[in-house]
């Protein structure tokens, strides 16, 4: 489901423990016109979010597959999201549309008549504050004790700890692959990109795959959510800030964004931070979808972090069900010239403000160009 994106691997990782095995779990398509047009039958909501509409088209397609006909639509009301800025932001909730979408678009299935019960699903849509983990075991349990009979308390705790823990190993296993990323940028002083969006950009359907067009190009793709945050590369980037007094930990945001209280939007701001100070992201290109509450007020602040440092900026601020793909491919050209004309200057500028000694090592044609 849409709302998963950023929390599949926990979901997996609890229902497998809970005994239903991850091939049994079906996840919906990635989000498309035809999945829409074909599932969403008039079901949709007036909501202006681009992202929550799309969830009707999800709830039709799983209704209507046949050969793995599901008998339980899993569909959580996710009230705050675990985030590697926990402790160092306000709170981390999610997008109060995003969180209230499984009861909003729950109506329009059974307006006239009950689109579930007729297909013989039942839909679950518990309240679950995963960024608050002890009250999780009580919230899922209270939601599938009568959806999955015979459940206990404790199995339900057990199987919640199963489920961070195979959240925490994924999470930890794409920021590796990431930190192997800049270390060959920094190895062969090649330039990379930086995506700042939503978990749910990810989906083809909603970030029109622009990422994918990008890299086509020969350059690495980094998403915020998996930047690397080992310890000494922090340090290395944010030390001189946090011995300055300027914040008090490589993970804080309170310089930049007094109202940390929204998830997504914390890390957004951090990754502009981290790529402010990491000379091999030489480009942002930062996505959001059409009239989104949430990241309107962060685009100014974005932008001026990331234009700051020398870094280039780019945005597709108005994502909707249309990818215009003339004006798309436009650009993407275009990240692509100016990259191309100036990332060899931007990364040799970037380097010579950052510290000395960096953990993921220089490249070759910067150490020659330093010793002589």
């Amino acid at each position: 489901m849409l709302n998963l994106w950023s929390t599949h691997q926990f979901w997996i990782g609890f229902f497998d423990a809970l005994g239903i095995e991850a091939r049994r779990i079906e996840f919906s398509s990635d989000t498309s016109e035809d999945q829409a047009r074909t599932h969403a039958k008039g079901r949709g909501t007036v909501d202006c979010c681009y992202p929550v509409k799309c969830v009707s088209g999800h709830y039709g397609e799983l209704l209507a597959r046949s050969k793995r006909k599901i008998d339980i639509l899993f569909s959580p009301m996710i009230y705050s999201l675990p985030s590697f800025l926990n402790g160092h932001a306000i709170d981390s909730l999610s997008c109060p549309r995003v969180m209230a979408a499984p009861e909003n678009i729950k109506a329009g299935f059974i307006k006239e008549r009950d689109a579930f019960a007729e297909a013989g699903v039942r839909y679950v849509a518990p309240l679950v504050s995963l960024g608050d983990r002890p009250v999780v075991p009580k919230q899922l349990y209270a939601g599938l004790m009568e959806a999955i009979p015979g459940i206990t308390a404790e199995e339900t705790k057990r199987a919640v700890d199963a489920g961070y823990r195979a959240l925490e190993t994924y999470n930890a296993r794409l920021r590796a692959k990431g930190r192997e990323i800049l270390e060959w940028c920094a190895r062969e002083a090649r330039p990379c990109m930086l995506v700042l969006a939503r978990p749910y950009h990810m989906d083809p359907g909603i970030g029109h795959e622009i990422e994918v067009d990008l890299q086509a190009y020969g350059y690495p793709v980094l998403w915020s959510q998996y930047l690397p945050i080992d310890d000494d590369l922090l340090q290395w980037m944010f030390g001189p800030d946090i011995a300055a007094g300027h914040i008090r930990s490589p993970f804080d945001i309170h310089d930049v964004w007094p109202s940390s209280y929204s998830a997504n939007t914390n890390e957004i701001l951090w990754g502009a931070k981290y790529a402010a100070r990491m000379p091999w992201i030489a480009c942002v290109v930062r996505m959001s979808s059409y009239e989104c509450g949430m990241d309107q007020p962060t685009y100014s602040p974005v932008q001026a972090i990331v234009e700051r440092s020398g870094t280039l900026f780019f945005s597709f601020q108005d994502l909707d069900s249309t990818k215009p793909a003339g004006s798309v491919k436009i650009r993407v050209e275009t990240i692509a010239h100016y990259l191309q004309k100036h990332s060899a200057a931007i990364i040799q500028r970037k380097q010579a403000a950052s510290p000395a000694d960096c953990p993921l090592g220089e490249s070759v044609a910067h150490r020659s160009a330093t010793s002589g």
